[in-house]
């Protein structure tokens, strides 16, 4: 074998069995949430379907989340190995656009972000995911126009994976 193809081999090999780079546990922290899920209110009424796929090998979880009355949104979410967080970027069709960061603590991801509520006023998101041991998810969004002092629900979910 000349040397240049043994070099190439070599090099293709190295590359082939290279981790990727959204391997690390840092990326599947936000696993919990992937799947078609039915989504409930807390007082068990069904309000919308979620579809959380992983994509760009593995790199992103995409969101995109809609309703029997024509709401659609979706999300982009990634952790960014640069400022050890996540970050989510929310848009849907009613013109709300969340740009969040936050991080998992080993029981809930709690992203955070601010934006302004429709009177122009600064509002603070927090939505906060827990996994439940009955592989539910449920999904607190609380926002508060007062620094954080207090805090109103915009959105409590329920997920319940839909059977395959």
């Amino acid at each position: 074998m000349n040397k240049i193809l043994f070099i190439v081999m070599v090099f293709l090999s190295l590359n082939l069995s290279a981790k990727k780079p959204c391997d690390s546990e840092e990326y599947k922290q936000f696993d919990f949430w992937v799947g078609t899920w039915d989504v409930y209110s807390r007082d068990g009424k069904k309000v919308g379907v979620n579809r959380i796929s992983k994509e760009l090998g593995g790199c992103i979880l995409k969101e995109h989340y809609t309703t029997d009355k024509g709401f659609e949104g979706k999300s982009f979410n990634i952790f960014d190995v640069n400022h050890n967080t996540w970050h989510q970027t929310w848009v849907d069709n009613s013109g709300t656009l969340l740009k969040l960061d936050g991080k998992w603590n080993g029981t809930v991801m709690t992203l955070k972000g601010e934006g302004k509520n429709k009177e122009g006023k600064k509002v603070i998101h927090r939505i906060e995911w827990k996994p439940k041991k009955n592989g539910d998810v449920h999904q607190v969004w609380d926002s508060s126009i007062d620094k954080g002092l207090h805090w109103s629900s915009v959105f409590y979910g329920v997920y319940q994976k839909q059977k395959q």
